[in-house]
């Protein structure tokens, strides 16, 4: 499920950042939008989880040095089997059979074959005179005439940013080449057909190749950044903004792609954070004290190193202060103030400011899980309804993070900047449960394994508080233990699809193992630990996002719960109540609280029966790949360490024990491969 834009020699930074903002608006929540580096596409293998790489405005000949060869072949092969692939301005002279920049221009000429060759012919520039490189100077509005009948839902008439880009020379003469789109203006190179932008089957795969940037967003492009003549583009590229949209859209849809139908689609606002401590005022007046005694706060605002804190007292109108904060983009979503409103006297927001969260409820369900004791983890709740990432709240905000206590949580209903490993950044949709909670460990020896293996833990917790669902009542437990989830290592969870999903207790059905081509689940579930040593602790930032209720981007508990009661009311047992928020938030968090207790003194080792109860991977058979060029090793799971949580590996052949880090190495279950990420 993943879109790949290049990032290595040759792609500009703004042209990258213009991929991935458009990319993550029309795409999300279907698609985890990620750079991908040059080493990464030589050496990793992934063509195997992939829909679309995307190759960016730039230049051309890096493109050449670095992928020429075992670069080319592999997205070459990538797009043959089914994989979709889009080249943009510079990414589109490199996809043709020939590229031809500037001829004759000794200090700019650029010519010569290329690899791809996706489209037969050359592509030719620039189209409009002027280009100066790293500049806008040349920068222009392109009007393009629209071939709707291949982008049906697309307006006739499109304005894209342009600075650069080619004509692809009689398009219209090559088989199966379609043109989605072609200049209006006169050219400055002769070609009576004019395409803009090209679409072509390759193999069992899709490409669209394009001259002018579809994907440039005006909520990017700063005015001051060049003369008069750049102003007046931008204004025109806003003005025509929606029609932009509407055809990048469509040549998404064309390539095969799922996208969010709101045509409107913008970046959520930021909305304010509300903390409370309905259970234990004293711990968050506690929090308050510790927060105004540092020397970044001043007046009622913490300046932090990558947010902004404005605290704002309960009695206080929300509607004085509280308005949402317009960004315009995932990267500015960072740079607006953060309001906190601390509910000090144990009370809580009105429902109206919280329609997606029933804080009342998620107070009253740990009060029972904790039958009526107080515990760490959770007592302090921060909830905002849209919010950057509830782990860079906490963890890039060291000021903020250490007046924190331990079991501090905070809980969103949307991320705009939702973080994942490798630096993966999505906009998480409503539906998805995303929390971050803090551990504070203290350092020394006896600590050290923990800080490395909390990460198990915690996905323990979580798959134990989904099967264990709402127990905390007489008889509501039961039945939830047939939901069809297991752990991958380290602490992703996956749940069988529907469609798989047939038969309760049937082994053939619901398996342990995932062996085979054949992937039938689904991930439900991510999670990732950030680490921070401040003050002789360490602070340990859990963040995990949940699927509970969205559809997309694969399944979500509800969905799969739906047809296990399908499964019940054949079998005239009652229908189990839908996972909400509240209650799973709570679950986890007691779940936590009690396996920490047991945790902070024994390690994982008590843990780990449970955890190869829930895993996949007993007596998997894998093969796993340290690099590109060594030869595969065969080789059975045996396990994971106590001490450190590597996963043991036993050669086939050999017998040579191996353990791996889940840090480095990439684990694609499915396909039963393990290899080193560059």
């Amino acid at each position: 499920m993943n879109v790949l834009v290049y990032s290595g020699p040759g792609a500009t930074t703004e042209s990258v950042k213009h991929c991935l903002e458009s990319l993550r608006l029309h795409l999300s929540p279907y698609y985890a939008v990620v750079p991908i580096s040059e080493n990464a596409i030589l050496n990793d293998p992934w063509m195997l989880k992939s829909s679309l790489l995307v190759l960016p405005g730039g230049a051309d000949l890096p493109y050449c040095k670095v992928l020429d060869g075992e670069g080319n072949r592999k997205i070459s092969q990538f797009v043959r089997k089914g994989g979709k692939f889009l080249g943009l301005c510079a990414g589109g002279y490199y996809a043709s059979t020939r590229c031809e920049f500037e001829v004759g221009d000794p200090e700019m000429e650029v010519s010569g074959p290329r690899e791809l060759e996706f489209f037969p012919g050359t592509a030719k520039g620039c189209a409009f005179k002027g280009f100066v490189y790293e500049s806008h100077a040349g920068a222009r509005v392109a009007n393009l005439d629209v071939n709707t009948q291949i982008l049906p839902d697309a307006p006739e008439k499109v304005v894209n940013y342009y600075n650069g880009g080619g004509v692809f020379l009689n398009a219209d003469s090559y088989k199966g080449v379609e043109v989605v789109a072609r200049y209006s203006d006169k050219l400055d190179i002769e070609d009576e057909g004019k395409a803009a932008v090209i679409y072509k089957k390759v193999g069992k795969g899709d490409v669209i190749l394009t001259g002018s940037h579809p994907e440039f967003t005006p909520t990017l492009l700063n005015a001051a950044d060049g003369d008069e003549n750049y102003g007046e583009v931008i204004k025109a590229i806003k003005e025509g903004d929606k029609n932009r949209r509407l055809f990048f859209k469509s040549c998404l849809v064309k390539l095969g792609l799922k996208v969010n139908e709101n045509v409107d689609v913008t970046v959520p606002k930021i909305t304010p954070l509300y903390l409370s401590s309905h259970l234990n005022k004293d711990n968050l007046n506690e929090l308050v004290k510790k927060l105004k005694s540092n020397t970044h706060f001043h007046g009622n605002t913490l300046e932090d190193d990558n947010d902004t804190f404005v605290f704002h007292d309960e009695a206080e109108d929300d509607h004085d202060y509280f308005i949402a904060e317009d960004h315009g983009t995932i990267e500015g979503a960072d740079e607006v103030p953060k309001h906190v409103k601390v509910f000090s006297e144990g009370n809580l927001p009105d429902p109206k400011s919280t329609p997606y969260f029933n804080m009342s409820a998620y107070y009253s369900h740990l009060e029972k899980l904790y039958d009526g004791r107080v515990g760490e983890f959770g007592s302090i709740l921060g909830y905002g309804e849209v919010v950057t990432s509830t782990n860079t709240l906490m963890d890039r905000n060291p000021s903020f993070l250490q007046s924190l206590p331990n079991g501090f949580t905070i809980t969103a209903t949307t991320q705009v900047a939702g973080r994942g490993r490798g630096g993966n950044v999505w906009i998480n949709p409503k539906g998805v449960m995303a929390s971050s909670v803090l551990f504070k460990i203290p350092s020394g020896e006896k600590y050290s394994s923990s800080v490395v293996t909390l990460q198990y833990l915690c996905g323990l917790a979580l798959i134990e508080s989904i099967l264990g669902y709402g127990s905390f009542e007489a008889g509501k437990g039961i039945g939830y233990e047939d939901l069809p989830v297991r752990l991958k290592w380290p602490n992703d969870i996956y749940i069988l699809k529907p469609e798989f999903f047939h038969k309760i207790g049937d082994k053939d059905e619901i398996s342990s193992t995932v062996e085979g081509d054949e992937a039938k689940y689904a991930k439900v579930s991510g999670a990732l630990i950030n680490s921070q040593f401040l003050n002789g602790s360490f602070y340990l930032v859990w963040g995990g996002g949940v699927n509970v209720s969205n559809e997309a981007p694969t399944t979500s508990l509800n969905v799969v719960l739906a047809q296990l009661n399908v499964i019940r009311e054949k079998k005239g047992l009652p229908a189990l109540p839908r996972y909400q928020h509240e209650l799973l938030l709570a679950k986890l968090l007691h779940t936590m609280d009690q396996f920490y207790s047991v945790f902070k003194t024994s390690g994982l080792q008590p843990f780990l029966p449970l955890y190869y109860k829930r895993w996949f991977h007993t007596n998997q058979l894998v093969r796993l790949q340290s690099d590109a060029t060594s030869r595969e090793r065969k080789c059975k799971v045996k396990g994971i360490t106590s001490d450190y949580g590597l996963l043991i590996a036993e050669d086939v052949d050999t017998h040579e024990v191996l353990q791996l880090q889940p840090d480095g190495n990439s684990f694609d279950i499915f396909k039963g491969l393990i290899y080193k990420k560059s």
